[in-house]
């Protein structure tokens, strides 16, 4: 069991028979009355992000969850089929399970999947990825505004901003949890 004291961004509980993760969190102690916590959990399961207030020392449970290592394969229609890396069973999800992670799915990259209750119900990739510039403008020279960028089509069809002297082909990182830009990739 946790408690509130126990919270930071990312702890994973199970909150109302589901499991959350904390995105964000903040201990009030106002003049009057007890201490609370204010704090925004983001439900695993279907990616709802809600509000909720707990009284300060309230206990909250800790998730059955489990993550494993798996083997992103390919899509079949609206599905994405992975493969445990140790037993080779492969199991499927939804597009609306994928969500965002679909911009980041390359064929053999490894990602975690979480399992709750040993039912599969998400996936985390990895929070930087080298990725390839499939489409872009080139830059036109003498546009050296400060932070100036441009749209950027990667190898997995996700369109980012990436800056100016950017060229297709080139390798980048790319910050999984905000899909933003680091740095280019030497070849």
């Amino acid at each position: 069991m946790y408690s509130t004291t126990d919270f930071k961004k990312g702890l994973r509980i199970e909150f109302e028979k589901e499991p959350f993760e904390i995105i964000d969190f903040q201990h009030v102690k106002p003049g009057k009355g007890g201490a609370f916590v204010r704090t925004k959990l983001k439900n695993l399961i279907n990616g709802r992000v809600i509000d909720r207030t707990l009284r300060a020392g309230e206990k909250v449970e800790t998730p059955n969850i489990e993550e494993k290592n798996m083997q992103y394969l390919y899509a079949e229609g609206d599905e994405y089929v992975f493969m445990d890396n140790e037993t080779y069973d492969q199991i499927k999800f939804s597009k609306e399970t994928v969500g965002d992670n679909e911009g980041f799915l390359l064929e053999n990259i490894t990602v975690n999947v979480l399992y709750y209750n040993n039912k599969p119900i998400n996936i985390d990739v990895p929070n930087f990825l080298d990725l390839k510039i499939a489409s872009t403008e080139p830059g036109i020279k003498g546009d050296t505004v400060s932070g100036a960028t441009k749209p950027a089509v990667l190898e997995t069809k996700l369109v980012i901003n990436v800056p100016l002297f950017i060229n297709e082909g080139d390798v980048i990182k790319v910050d999984t949890r905000n899909k933003s830009y680091i740095e280019r990739v030497s070849k």
